[in-house]
């Protein structure tokens, strides 16, 4: 999985349908897009590169905002672990060299279906990190999926994570 995709609960059937035309529209002819077991959460597995992705879907949303009606959240994942501590930790370790010295970070841990904790989630990846943090303002998310036993973490900038109606609103001002 490299992209997560929210939607409103029992329109999952749509949105895969949905974000399947969206990715063949883009090149993807073959995305994985499967529903999970929990409510209105899929995942996504695309060809194509995660910034492209993003930024394509985004001029979508600016071009045709009708097109897309039951994605509600479109969230990049960069890897992918196990739900331990030390795995999500391990796999998050990966993907930080990217913050600079003087750039600041926020942690945001989604939890679905899964009882593990996020403040030691948190505290174990930032006890690595001698950036600022900023929870108003950030230069990086570093964010951690947990779908059950599945977690994905990506270190992205606020605006790689998609949401519909934030954008709808904004085009509608």
């Amino acid at each position: 999985m490299n992209l997560i995709v929210t939607c409103s609960r029992n329109f999952e059937e749509e949105a895969k349908n949905e974000i399947k035309n969206i990715l063949d529209k883009l090149g993807d002819k073959t995305p994985e897009v499967t529903i999970t077991d929990l409510s209105g959460i899929l995942t996504v597995k695309t060809s194509i590169g995660l910034d492209s992705v993003i930024r394509k879907i985004k001029q979508i949303l600016d071009d045709e905002p009708w097109s897309v009606r039951y994605s509600l959240r479109i969230i990049p994942i960069q890897g992918i672990s196990t739900t331990n501590i030390d795995a999500i930790v391990s796999e998050m370790k990966k993907l930080t060299g990217i913050i600079q010295e003087h750039e600041s970070f926020k942690i945001v841990v989604e939890k679905r279906n899964s009882n593990i904790s996020s403040k030691e989630i948190i505290s174990e990846i930032a006890k690595d990190l001698q950036n600022k943090v900023s929870m108003e303002n950030p230069d990086w998310i570093l964010l951690v999926e947990i779908l059950g036993g599945k977690s994905g973490v990506s270190v992205v900038k606020e605006d790689s994570i998609i949401s519909v109606q934030k954008i709808k609103r904004r085009l509608s001002e």
